[in-house]
């Protein structure tokens, strides 16, 4: 009898738990719905100050229809996992916009009114996997003035940048008048028509997003001044600019305005005509850019002869030899301390990729203040732009490679009183100077600047390229951009800051998830340099040996028998072959020291994230559990 009733009481005890479990459960999710702790190190999951400030300064209401398709997708946890999250961020941006937002949640459902408000806004029903139909997953907004606003489609590889893009569609349809940019630029940036292909070439993805944040106005060489409607000028790669154009960028300066200009010792991406005639001036041709009559006066050095490598930050590429991949001390990847955590344009990013860039300093008399933004690592050094030309196999830039210690400044930014490069007044210019007309309407010469200038400059131009970091894919006509690295949002903080607005930076700066695994690049590294060390000793054996068995040969004076070994050549031969034979197996030693150290270190890092933080839970429960139960019995 007792122990059918313990056996009761306990089946009680279990269903009343059960109960509190569900009650708990559900109370937790109508009371705290929305409420997250972020524990992540940069805060990922918590508004940033920026996106604050966004929404803090909203002047006008502005509505925001969010379209998902709820009930096509009950089957789907994992897009319905990503909605609740998008779901919640808006949610967030309504609660801080002091009533500014007002936000409706639609499902649109086939062949309803939804859904051809969905279709009226240009959302895509997109198919996704599991789903009969096509699911709609994204935002329409429009302002006080029906100016509209959308993200077609919310991807789940873009979850990191989700609060950007949210908050640079609020601050777009509140700030409808863009910040003027002035581009100066002899790359591709933009779309138009490519002769090496005889195709319409795409813009780069950096020149889409300038042109969503900017009013983007295009400059040709040769211009007599900078309209004052301009805001910020970008300068990229300039290459043989007349001096009419130089002096109306100095005469910007000069009169408060601010630049990002971009020079380079070497640009990859540079488009060289070709000559079928002579297949080497392509490879021979000139690709660097400077601005060596501003940057002499303004005490800005800058050397278009000399590139940098790194080899604390090297990236790997396929090697030409057929060797597999080798590290390539141009093509470098900055990440962690190279940014300057002091400036809003580069604290917080967290990748930059780089192909031969130079590096800047300031002169001795210069009367400007230079603020590195991006450095090397102290494993780098200074190679003659010539290398580069006549390299072929990126494993070649190694050789002789020595580490200079120093960290080369790559994009800085200046600030301070200038005086203008041009001293003695404009230049005199042959069209100008009889077009009387013209050159009275020319604004006054500035002999210095109108107060301290601000300048940010960026020692390589290669950056902006797609292919070092970004991919760039299409779905159902729209290209949707995977970020690799901060390239795109260090250009465009840095136009944000200069025309003063810098509320968006915080957003961006911070709006990444990579979290690379330093310490294994670093033991791959370290023994990539060990494997190449010992390579090169094996190369230098065989240079000695091949020369002792030309002298012996030389040496010999039986000039019948020369086809025919002799014993000391033959015993060289063998020496030289047993060597040889050790060092390969060195060689071997070295790669499996290097595959087992990774190994041994991914062993320990799946140890960490899979056991041991559940069991660090598990013995803080156990030991909260005794500590309660102890004190109970003591009270």
């Amino acid at each position: 009898m007792d122990t059918n009733r313990t056996k009761a009481l306990g089946f009680s005890a279990l269903a009343i738990i059960a109960v509190l479990f569900i009650a708990a459960v559900m109370l937790s999710n109508t009371l705290f719905r929305g409420v997250r702790l972020d524990l992540t190190e940069n805060q990922l999951y918590t508004l940033s100050d920026g996106t604050r400030a966004v929404l803090g300064d909203i002047d006008e209401p502005i509505n925001l229809y969010f379209f998902f398709s709820d009930r096509a997708t009950e089957d789907l946890p994992q897009w319905r996992a990503y909605s609740r999250r998008v779901r919640e961020t808006l949610e967030e941006f309504v609660a801080i916009s002091r009533g500014k937002l007002n936000l409706q949640v639609i499902d649109p459902q086939p062949f309803s009114e939804e859904e051809d408000e969905a279709s009226r806004f240009g959302l895509p029903g997109v198919p996704v996997r599991g789903a009969e139909d096509g699911i709609f997953f994204g935002l329409a907004a429009t302002n006080s003035v029906d100016d509209e606003e959308i993200i077609p489609f919310f991807d789940p590889a873009k979850e990191e940048f989700l609060e950007y893009d949210l908050a640079r569609l609020i601050y777009t349809l509140d700030n409808p008048e863009k910040p003027v940019v002035g581009l100066l630029s002899s790359m591709p940036l933009q779309s138009g028509f490519d002769p090496l292909t005889n195709r319409m070439r795409e813009p780069w993805a950096v020149s889409t997003q300038i042109q969503q944040l900017f009013d983007v106005r295009n400059l040709e060489d040769g211009l007599d001044a900078i309209d004052e409607e301009i805001d910020v000028l970008l300068v990229v790669h300039p290459k043989s600019l007349s001096e009419q154009t130089v002096y109306a960028i100095d005469q910007f300066v000069m009169g408060g305005g601010r630049a990002m200009i971009f020079v380079d010792p070497f640009s990859q991406f540079e488009q060289i005509d070709t000559d079928p005639n002579d297949p080497t001036a392509a490879m021979m041709a000139d690709r660097s850019s400077n601005l060596p009559t501003l940057f002499d006066a303004w005490g800005i050095e800058f050397s278009a002869e000399q590139g940098i490598l790194d080899a604390g930050a090297a990236l790997q590429v396929a090697a030409r030899s057929g060797r597999g991949a080798v590290s390539h001390l141009g093509l470098i990847g900055l990440t962690g301390d190279s940014f300057s955590e002091q400036d809003v344009v580069t604290s917080g990013l967290t990748s930059m990729n780089f192909l031969i860039a130079g590096y800047f300093g300031l002169s001795d008399d210069s009367p400007l203040e230079l603020q590195p933004l991006v450095v090397t690592t102290p494993e780098s050094s200074l190679a003659p732009v010539q290398r580069f030309k006549v390299t072929i196999d990126p494993a070649e830039l190694q050789d002789g490679f020595e580490p200079s210690g120093e960290r080369w400044p790559i994009a800085v930014r200046v600030s301070g009183e200038l005086p203008s490069a041009f001293a003695d007044g404009a230049p005199t210019i042959a069209p100008v100077a009889d077009d009387l007309e013209a050159a009275t309407a020319l604004p006054a010469h500035r002999a210095s600047s109108d107060g301290p200038v601000n300048l940010v400059l960026v020692g390589d131009v290669d950056l902006l390229a797609d292919e070092l970091w970004v991919r760039v894919q299409r779905l159902f006509g729209e290209r949707l951009l995977e970020e690799l690295a901060s390239n795109g949002a260090f250009v465009i903080n840095s136009l944000d800051n200069l025309t003063g607005s810098s509320d968006l930076i915080g957003v961006r700066g911070r709006a990444s998830f990579v979290r690379p695994f330093q310490r294994v690049e670093d033991l791959r590294r370290e023994a990539a340099l060990r494997f190449r060390d010992t390579e090169q000793q094996l190369q230098k054996e065989l240079e000695e040996t091949e020369s002792r068995l030309t002298e012996l040969q030389s040496s010999r004076t039986d000039a019948d028998n020369l086809l025919i070994l002799s014993d000391e050549q033959r015993e060289e031969i063998e020496r030289f072959q047993a060597r040889k034979l050790e060092i390969r197996q060195e060689l071997r030693r070295v790669r499996r020291e290097l595959d087992k150290d990774i190994e041994q270190l991914g062993t320990v890092l799946k140890i960490i994230n899979i056991a041991l933080v559940p069991l660090l839970i598990i013995l803080f429960a156990v030991g909260s559990a005794w500590f309660t139960s102890r004190r109970a019995r003591e009270a």
